[in-house]
């Protein structure tokens, strides 16, 4: 005696399956709330570094106008690399809110420009301007050389933190996506600034190179890091 076969849903009709995981599928907006509150954030700190940078420039100009060039001694370097610390905050947080909207929400021909198209890429990137941050925040200390001591012990921590983050690049190095070609950037970066189209289009070709790149990694043929720029 045969057992009856499970009746399976009209054609058409999804299963719960599918239904379920349609859903699942659909909790990637989530990641709106974290892309828009990072975003505030960056625009917060662009607007109070401009501000820091606007009071910065009116006070040396006023200074050297009624107290001379040699009153600004080396106060004037300091304030203003703390303006470009600040800039280079909001930079980091601006590259998370747009990376993890282009990678979760819809691809930006920004992101493709920038080289931002997985999370490696975009762990890479915000690595790279922290770099920098912790680069300007030591030379902020240097130039004011107030305790030599301490100092020494800021550059020791510094020098620590960055090299740990220099080897978290090397190790990571090569492991971003495929689709970061040359060609793929070249075209994001035509639509974005010729053409004035932020969204990007993958089309057949893009993932064709990748296929290829993802074949040549994987025998050997070229190296782990190879077409990343």
């Amino acid at each position: 005696m045969t057992r009856p076969r499970p009746s399976s849903p009209p054609q058409g009709e999804p299963s719960r399956r599918e239904w379920f995981s349609e859903l699942i599928g659909r909790t990637r907006f989530v990641v709106l709330i974290a892309v828009i509150a990072v975003l505030l954030v960056a625009f917060s700190l662009f607007l109070q570094g401009t501000i820091l940078a606007l009071n910065t420039i009116y006070q040396t100009w006023r200074e050297m106008f009624t107290q001379g060039i040699d009153s600004q001694s080396g106060t004037l370097a300091v304030e203003f690399l703390e303006v470009v610390g600040t800039m280079l905050k909001a930079v980091v947080f601006y590259l998370i809110g747009v990376g993890l909207y282009s990678l979760f929400i819809k691809p930006l021909n920004l992101t493709s420009a920038l080289g931002v198209e997985s999370l490696s890429d975009l762990e890479q990137k915000v690595v790279s301007v922290v770099i920098v941050i912790l680069g300007v925040t030591f030379l902020e200390h240097f130039i004011r050389w107030e305790e030599p001591v301490e100092t020494l012990y800021f550059a020791g921590s510094l020098a620590l933190a960055g090299g740990a983050l220099v080897l978290f690049q090397q190790v990571h190095k090569g492991s971003g996506s495929d689709l970061q070609q040359p060609g793929s950037k070249l075209k994001a970066r035509r639509d974005l600034f010729e053409r004035d189209s932020e969204q990007r289009h993958i089309d057949e070709e893009d993932v064709e190179i990748a296929k290829q790149a993802t074949e040549a990694k994987a025998e050997g043929k070229v190296p782990a890091g190879g077409g990343s720029e």
